[in-house]
């Protein structure tokens, strides 16, 4: 299913086939992947389908997001992910992406990221979002902070024994029961004329 479109990326679900299980345990064992986010031990298809049906498929209709395949529009190559996440150690829902080596350095992660917090507050109607990475990876912060999101300091998550670096959107205020009706509104508009080929994103409307 397709999420939403940006100048050059479509970001749709993942699906459990070979194509889609093959790129991501590309993805998940590649050096960048295990050196900023970890060892995921997905070795074989079955393993990355698996993945799919658990981390991914599971996520897009329990939460109505997830991290979803970032695809380029002038050809149809599988670039990465990005997408949203709630993670138990923090309070609110948090971006993050990741691209193969090919695909870095020019924009793709800004653009996606950028894309998924605009997603997240206009559709979702989510009043902050979050995005997260380590000490030292400044890339990464740089693309966060690109995107509008807010330097929040470096901190030691609840059961990690790691440092980690925290930005911020900027928050949302409801506000009284006009504005949070208005907003209702253009979320539903959102979801219906996000440009993605007319395909309403109804797991992402309010239930």
């Amino acid at each position: 299913m397709l999420i939403l479109e940006t100048e050059r990326l479509r970001l749709r679900w993942f699906h459990p086939t070979d194509a889609d299980a093959d790129f991501l345990r590309a993805l998940l064992n590649d050096p960048g992947w295990l050196a900023n986010i970890g060892e995921r031990n997905v070795r074989t298809r079955r393993q990355a389908k698996a993945w799919i049906a658990t981390r991914h498929t599971a996520t897009y209709g329990r939460l109505g997001f997830g991290f979803w395949a970032v695809e380029r529009k002038s050809d149809g190559a599988l670039m990465g992910m990005c997408g949203l996440i709630k993670r138990d150690t923090l309070l609110e829902v948090d971006v993050g992406y990741a691209l193969m080596p090919q695909f870095r350095g020019q924009g793709y992660a800004r653009e996606a990221a950028g894309a998924c917090v605009r997603y997240a507050q206009e559709v979702l109607g989510l009043p902050e979002v979050w995005g997260i990475t380590g000490p030292d990876n400044a890339p990464s912060a740089g693309v966060l902070q690109q995107i509008g999101l807010r330097d929040a300091g470096i901190t030691r998550l609840v059961g990690n024994d790691y440092d980690t670096w925290v930005f911020k959107s900027p928050r949302v205020d409801p506000g009284d029961d006009q504005a949070q009706i208005d907003a209702l509104t253009r979320r539903f508009l959102a979801a219906f004329t996000n440009r993605n080929g007319a395909v309403p994103t109804l797991p992402a409307l309010p239930h």
